[in-house]
């Protein structure tokens, strides 16, 4: 259940950064002119990495 928690967590910070705070375009501005196919493949690629690294972490603890 706690991982679960850290990778909803990973996944709505991903989301929010690039649809409410990044208004401006300054941190994902380089992205604007990717389809959304590719947008949603780096954003799978994101999460998924971002998950194996939390896991390869915290192995020792679970």
């Amino acid at each position: 259940m706690e991982a679960f928690l850290v990778f909803l967590l990973i996944v709505l910070t991903v989301v929010i950064d690039f649809y409410w705070l990044d208004r401006d375009c300054k941190r994902w501005g380089w992205m604007k002119n990717w389809s959304n196919r590719n947008k949603a493949l780096f954003f799978i690629g994101f999460i998924a990495v971002s998950s194996l690294i939390y896991l390869g972490l915290s192995v020792q603890y679970l």
